[in-house]
């Protein structure tokens, strides 16, 4: 190919940054979960997701990263993306008592209305101090009863 000026245009290196490839955020793992919590705290969960997103995939196998994840696509509307989310976690890590009730909060959204209660009844057992775990559980009974 050619520029407008006739000189052949100069093709970017292999693995080079192109325009239809978007650089990821600036700073470190630590930097965009941070961030990615603050805007999450303040009600931006779709910014969130992105930033989170990117801290899991430089960190596929930290848990607490992909349960900011989770509740971000979760408070995003993001379902079915947060009920994976907090599947792997679950299954990497069946006693964490957050990633039982997010799953079952995410299942309930989408509908799995059986794996809802299943999965807040761990919950609940794991941490019966927990009041929204209880009510969660409930909420997720009463829907299955009338189902």
């Amino acid at each position: 190919m050619v520029d407008k000026t006739g000189r052949p245009e100069e093709t970017p290196d292999e693995g080079a940054p192109t325009d239809s490839v978007r650089p990821g955020p600036a700073g470190e793992v630590y930097d965009w979960y941070t961030r990615g919590m603050a805007l999450l705290g303040h009600g931006d969960a779709n910014a969130a997701v992105q930033l989170l997103a990117h801290a899991v995939a430089a960190e596929p196998a930290s848990p607490s990263v992909r349960e900011a994840l989770g509740r971000a696509q979760f408070s995003a509307g993001q379902y079915v993306a947060a009920r994976e989310t907090f599947a792997w976690i679950v299954d990497r890590h069946p006693t964490d008592d957050y990633a039982q009730f997010g799953l079952g909060l995410s299942a309930r959204k989408i509908g799995d209305l059986r794996a809802a209660v299943e999965h807040l009844a761990l919950a609940v057992a794991m941490r019966p101090d927990i009041r929204h775990y209880g009510i969660a559980l409930r909420g997720a009974r009463a829907a299955l009863a009338r189902a």
